[in-house]
């Protein structure tokens, strides 16, 4: 049976693709920097201690491995995160090489905006590159906002519609991205192993709907049930001030949603979407049904909304 490295194995996509990779007949290893916490969870998965960034750690990790998928994003800020962020995808691509086996890499990246990129964006197009420039065949993805219970940008959206029955409108909320729902990215991380291809490349992988983003938290609130808010036009509110009002109603980390709303300043829109194609997956999940997926996992899950924030909530959907 072939062996698969799943770096960010207990992230929302590890956790999300593990399932898909076992069913495609791959053997799964994840690689933790916290083995004890890891095992405990997912006790039936073969696990290595340590880090990307750990030349060593990735020699036994991907030692008879046939392919790794990296999904390793830091969540730190910092003058130096695009440094240090490519000086480990140089570790990790180093290690594939000497590994002798390895045939393949894909990376989940991002989507190259209209206009200058964030820090956190330059940060995850300098990691693909440092992947594709090593000797192993490395395909990158990149996707803009992921839908699914457990990403932190769907987060930041779900709290936002469902909090805010007036909604200041920044200019940033008119850039337009293109939603793709976590079922979609599975399909193509999985069939991207799988790509009869020799040499690295990257490829967009967008949702079927372009939106902005004020529509995306319009049909949020529609797809919950509530009445659309009340918009109010200011466009001299910036992402950065945005991000303090972000802080305020969403749960996600502060650093987190910060990253996320300062990305959108420009467009995030994919330069082809060929890649379906490519995999033969043309009929993608519109963003409406995968709110609503993500929406029914977390009713499934079953831990309602605490606090002053839970009660805003159900008086909205109430009301």
């Amino acid at each position: 049976m072939a062996r698969i490295l799943l770096t960010g194995a207990t992230g929302f996509i590890g956790r999300a693709v593990r399932p898909a990779l076992e069913r495609a007949g791959w053997q799964v290893r994840g690689l933790s920097r916290d083995v004890g916490r890891a095992r405990a969870r997912w006790h039936d998965l073969d696990w290595v201690e340590g880090d990307v960034a750990d030349p060593s750690a990735c020699a036994r990790a991907l030692a008879g491995c046939d392919a790794a998928l990296y999904l390793v994003h830091g969540l730190g800020g910092g003058a130096d995160l695009r440094r240090r962020e490519v000086a480990a995808a140089r570790v990790f691509a180093a290690a594939a090489s000497a590994a002798g086996e390895l045939r393949r890499i894909v990376y989940l990246g991002g989507v190259a905006p209209a206009g200058a990129a964030s820090e956190h964006l330059q940060s995850r197009l300098a990691v693909g590159e440092a992947l594709r420039s090593g000797p192993v065949p490395t395909i990158e993805l990149r996707a803009s906002m992921i839908v699914g219970h457990g990403s932190l940008s769907w987060l930041v959206v779900r709290d936002l519609a469902a909090r805010l029955p007036v909604m200041v409108l920044p200019r940033w909320l008119r850039s337009r991205t293109e939603p793709v729902a976590i079922d979609d990215v599975v399909v193509a991380l999985t069939r991207a192993l799988a790509l009869e291809r020799t040499d690295s490349a990257w490829f967009d992988i967008p949702g079927p709907e372009a939106l902005t983003g004020k529509q995306i938290l319009e049909e949020t609130a529609r797809v919950m049930g509530l009445r659309r808010p009340t918009s109010l036009d200011v466009p001299l509110l910036t992402p950065h001030l945005s991000a303090l009002w972000v802080r305020f109603v969403t749960r996600a980390d502060w650093s987190v949603a910060r990253r996320i709303v300062v990305g959108l300043e420009h467009d995030l829109l994919a330069e082809s979407d060929r890649f379906w194609t490519l995999i033969d997956h043309p009929v993608r999940v519109p963003f409406a049904e995968a709110a609503r997926r993500a929406l029914a996992a977390e009713e499934r899950e079953g831990l309602p909304v605490r606090g002053a924030w839970g009660v805003v909530e159900r008086m909205l959907a109430t009301h």
